[in-house]
């Protein structure tokens, strides 16, 4: 159970604060419904009674949200070359409403988009990962949306960098200058 001015997660949708809670006669059913105020103005109702069963739960603390930020510095965790596949992965990992798979999903999907971009859908995706990453660290950090959107970009940036841009550069260089493959090697 939820009270008026918790700050709680919806899945797929992002945090917000619980505005009021009221009781509402939608198609003759009577029914008590959280009503949340999302970022941009927008309000949301979730009927109390499926709010555990739909994944609504309170937001990380201070503490959580630097272990995201940890996921964010990290390298690019193993994905389908299948997009279809990988898509239908990243789908699931948003789905849970866990925080963490979601900043995985931010952190890879950003990898390859800098490497070699996204499909139409893939871009959506990162956006509404983005968004749902972006308005929860928005309330566990106590800072705004801009702040905490070049946060997770310079993560991201930072981590691309460390992880990929060098072995990128590295790896062009290489097959550009040096043009044999391992049996050339042996018979020199």
């Amino acid at each position: 159970m939820f009270n008026i001015g918790d700050k709680i997660v919806y899945p797929m949708h992002g945090a917000g604060t619980i505005d009021a809670i009221e009781e509402k006669d939608i198609l003759g059913e009577k029914q008590s419904y959280y009503i949340l105020k999302m970022p941009g103005e927008v309000k949301v109702m979730i009927p109390t009674a499926k709010a555990e069963e739909v994944g609504v739960r309170n937001i990380i603390d201070k503490s959580s949200a630097e272990k995201v930020f940890s996921v964010l510095e990290k390298d690019e965790t193993a994905m389908d070359k299948n997009w279809n596949k990988r898509y239908r992965d990243n789908m699931e990992k948003m789905k849970s409403g866990d925080i963490y798979e979601i900043a995985d999903v931010v952190r890879n999907l950003s990898f390859k988009q800098k490497e070699k971009g996204l499909s139409t859908g893939e871009k959506k995706m990162l956006n509404n990962a983005k968004q749902i990453l972006v308005s929860e660290l928005v309330l566990a950090e106590h800072a705004t949306q801009d702040e905490v959107e070049r946060l997770v970009e310079n993560k991201i940036n930072t981590s691309f960098n460390t992880y990929r841009a060098e072995g990128v550069a590295q790896d062009s260089i290489v097959k550009k200058f040096i043009p044999f493959d391992s049996d050339d090697a042996t018979n020199l």
